[in-house]
């Protein structure tokens, strides 16, 4: 038994589809029909007119478009006007040799007058005149436009790399949204298909003149044989007939052929503007200066005698007139101006002495921007191979997982001052980091521990600053064998990028950042964060709080147990540091995890009892919120401090030093800048699991 909606289904597959998907598959249809099926005078008549009708509302369409994608069908709806006109042209061809025998009028009227308007009396002068619109057609109009179209095709094809190009980098830039990029590449890539289906429409038009020329010939001969032969006629009446209708049914055909080709050209030839032709011909075109030079010169050929008077004078005076009303209404386009709206209205440029400054003047200052030489673009241009974007969004991606936030959008820009292979990358406007890369080549970085040397441009990691030498590609494995790290220029760029996109977490971290992690967290806890934000603590505080965390690249990402840390915090304080201190604690696991992995033990280095003790000391002497510790003892501390720092860092481990809470801040903000690698974190942010070996201890020696 078949249920219900088998059933539908199966009646379903039979339906009938949409009306208005059947249109177009009908004309092709009727198109088909019309050369096979012969039709009557009437209905010749009736298409020749439709015919006509319909090149003339192409021909405007192409006019007053804006663009040439405002008529982006315009490919499709020439050829299926292109094969109207030749079924028109097989259709009449039968009637005429058929028919022809009977009058002038026997093929339809349209086609008579259209033949007795050219002949004039004188098929001779017939042939000569439509020999005439053919070659116009054929050799300045349809050529030209085929010319054109395949110029503009390839040109289009080439810019598509670069087009895309700048999409990408507007869209890393943060200029514009998913949404906008994502018009735009369809724009670009339906204006490449556009312009690639009219380079093969103009050949239909091309072809259309050529079998319009041959079918004038087939009636021409046929005509003449079948009427002296078959019907009896004589030469002359024959050639009277036939070719009156021979000349009437192409001209019927070459004019809408006419108008299609001009169409063609004007499409092809159109400049993406936000004004129509008639505006733009009227702004540009409407200058008094040239307008009255022309009529000046009109005058004095008027008056030169022997030549015709009345019309120069005529002309003159109308050219003269079209200057002074230009001049008047200011519906023109001097150089010195702009063009304001789709009207024509037109304002002046003001001085640059005079115009009032304005906030455009004030660049805008990019969060993390990089800058590169020319010799570096074919890295971010996708169609040369280049993978630069793909790989500063991974960049992006792994330093908003790893520290919690949002990292903005890279913005990259050209530089012509950079030497070509340069690059520089800055945080809020100011340079943080460069390097130069060399395309083609790749970096082999010695980590310390190779077997030999290879031959190549030496130079540094700029990541790390390690020695390393730029080779050619075919030497890679050889230096894996030595024990070098080979990469790539732009993974060479993306990990410098990375180190200070991790380095200055704390200055790219801003109010917007703060917020959008208090809305991600309002999603799952809205009262923790109403209560928190800004009836306890504000908003200024909180990112203070979060940036001194960054600071020292702590991970943000625990931001319930960061919030509810400073809801209990901020009724004893509201100083960032102290509320900074509280939190780290209660994020130890996450500090110590992003340290070593959760299997390895905690390898740390400690202060002697003497030395934490005498900075204790100090400490509470202070009066101010800093470590006013003596010269000597400084020295001391940071030079030990380096030793130990070096020594670990060459066995392959990373440096940690910990310390008391009470001094962990201070010491933290001294060693951060003077000793790069080593991470401060305090007893308390160990967790009670996790195991630990000391493996040195920075003594305190008063003899120093």
């Amino acid at each position: 038994m078949i249920n219900n909606a088998a059933l539908s289904n199966f009646w379903q597959s039979f339906s009938v589809p949409n009306s208005s998907s059947l249109v177009i598959p009908s004309v092709l249809f009727c198109i088909i029909m019309m050369m096979v099926v012969p039709l009557p005078p009437f209905l010749l008549d009736l298409f020749f007119t439709f015919n006509i009708t319909l090149s003339l509302v192409i021909a405007m369409i192409c006019i007053n478009a804006l663009k040439p994608l405002d008529f982006s069908s315009f490919p499709t709806v020439l050829l299926f006007a292109t094969l109207l006109r030749l079924a028109l042209n097989v259709a009449s061809t039968r009637v005429i040799l058929v028919e022809g025998h009977n009058g002038t009028d026997s093929a339809g009227t349209v086609i008579q007058a259209f033949g007795d308007f050219i002949i004039g009396g004188n098929y001779f002068v017939g042939i000569i005149v439509f020999s005439i619109l053919m070659i116009i057609n054929f050799i300045v109009i349809t050529k030209g436009a085929g010319r054109v179209s395949e110029v503009t095709a390839r040109f289009t094809l080439d810019a598509m790399p670069g087009k895309q190009m700048a999409i990408d980098a507007d869209l890393n830039a943060g200029i514009i949204t998913k949404e906008i990029a994502k018009q735009r590449r369809e724009e670009v890539a339906a204006e490449s298909e556009f312009y690639g289906s009219m380079d093969g429409a103009s050949k239909f038009v091309k072809g259309d003149v050529i079998a319009g020329f041959i079918i004038l010939i087939i009636n021409i001969v046929g005509g003449l044989v079948i009427g002296t032969s078959t019907h009896g006629m004589t030469f002359d009446d024959a050639a009277h007939t036939y070719v009156l209708l021979t000349i009437g049914d192409g001209l019927v055909a070459q004019i809408p052929s006419l108008l299609l080709s001009t169409a063609t050209a004007i499409i092809i030839t159109r400049v993406s503007s936000s004004s129509s032709m008639h505006s733009q011909l009227k702004i540009q075109m409407g200058d008094p200066q040239p307008l009255a030079v022309t009529a000046g010169i009109l005058t004095i050929l008027g008056f030169i005698p022997g030549m015709p008077h009345f019309v120069f004078l005529l002309l003159a005076s109308i050219a003269g007139g079209i200057a002074f009303y230009s001049a008047r209404s200011g519906n023109y386009l001097p150089s010195d101006t702009s063009v304001q709206g789709e009207g024509g209205d037109v304002e002046e440029d003001e001085d640059p002495k005079t115009k009032e400054l304005s906030w455009d003047d004030v660049p805008r200052l990019d969060v993390i921007g990089l800058e590169v030489g020319y010799a570096l673009i074919p890295l971010i241009d996708q169609s040369q191979g280049g993978d630069l974007m793909q790989r500063i969004k991974g960049v992006r991606k792994k330093v908003s997982h790893d520290l919690g936030f949002l990292v903005p959008t890279v913005r990259l820009r050209d530089n012509l001052e950079f030497s070509p292979n340069q690059y520089r990358i800055n945080i809020n406007g100011v340079s943080r980091g460069q390097s130069e890369l060399i395309p083609g080549k790749e970096l082999a970085i010695n980590p310390g521990v190779t077997h030999g040397e290879l031959s190549g441009i030496d130079t540094q990691d700029p990541a790390f600053g390690m020695p390393a030498v730029w080779i050619d590609p075919s030497e890679r494995e050889y230096a894996h064998t030595l024990g070098y790290t080979v990469v790539d220029p732009s993974t060479a760029l993306a990990t410098h990028l990375n180190k200070i996109i991790l380095e200055n977490a704390k200055e790219v971290f801003g109010y917007d950042e703060a917020q959008q992690l208090l809305d991600q967290l309002a999603e799952v806890a809205p009262k923790l964060v109403e209560t928190l934000v800004p009836n306890k603590l504000s908003l200024g505080a909180f990112t203070t709080v979060l940036q001194n965390l960054l600071a020292e690249e702590v991970p943000i990402r625990d931001m319930r147990t960061i919030v509810e840390t400073l809801l209990e915090t901020a009724e004893q304080t509201q100083n960032p540091d102290l509320l900074t201190s509280a939190v780290r604690p209660t994020i130890g696991r996450m500090i110590v995890q992003s340290l070593v992995d959760v299997e390895e033990s905690l390898k740390i280095i400690t202060l002697s009892t003497e030395m934490e003790q005498l900075l204790h000391d100090v400490l509470t002497r202070s009066q101010e919120q800093g470590l006013a510790i003596e010269p000597n003892l400084a020295e001391q501390l940071l030079s030990n401090l380096k030793t130990s720092s070096e020594d670990i860092v060459n066995q392959g481990i990373q440096p940690i030093l910990v310390v008391s809470p009470g001094i962990r801040p201070w010491i933290a903000k001294m060693v951060r800048h003077r000793i790069h690698g080593m991470t401060i974190i305090g007893y308390n942010e160990i967790p009670d699991e996790k195991e630990v070996h000391v493996i040195h201890t920075v003594e305190y020696k008063s003899d120093q």
